[in-house]
């Protein structure tokens, strides 16, 4: 069960930033699936990168493995800055941005944010508010990130 916790929170998030990149390798419509690359990974660079760390800057928070005596830390982290969780905001974010171009995958894409968030409370770096709280961030801030793109026609060339 640890080699499983220690893949879905340390390996399986490669595998969805790859995930991503292969839409525009084998997408059939080059300028759709690029348009969603650069909206997608906007969005996930807004949500872990800006909303997330302002959250920190202002709100620090222990992680499970400093403050409860039966956690086991199945992963090296530096202590603090647990809420919200910067994992669960990005794959979030990712996972939105892609339901908005493709509804099929974007939901495969939510069941494996979900997988990535349980894995980072299994293997005590977060407590579940914590992926909850990245998860509001990202579907906010993949939604942010395509209205201002359709309200300011910022990827209207590609269309």
């Amino acid at each position: 069960m640890d080699a499983l916790i220690i893949f879905g929170s340390e390996y399986l998030p490669w595998w969805v930033g790859i995930g991503v990149f292969l839409f525009l390798i084998f997408g059939r419509d080059k300028k759709k699936e690029f348009r969603m690359l650069i909206e997608v990974f906007s969005a996930g660079i807004l949500s872990r990168f800006v909303f997330t760390e302002i959250i920190r800057f202002f709100y620090n928070s222990p992680r499970p493995f400093e403050v409860l005596d039966n956690v086991y830390q199945l992963i090296q982290h530096s202590p603090g800055g647990s809420f919200p969780s910067g994992h669960a905001a990005f794959f979030f974010a990712l996972a939105t941005g892609v339901f908005f171009y493709r509804k099929w995958w974007g939901i495969l894409f939510y069941a494996i944010a979900i997988a990535i968030g349980f894995a980072r409370v299994a293997a005590g770096l977060h407590w579940p508010s914590d992926i909850l709280a990245g998860a509001v961030i990202g579907i906010f801030s993949a939604w942010l990130v395509d209205f201002l793109f359709r309200r300011f026609k910022l990827l209207e060339r590609l269309r």
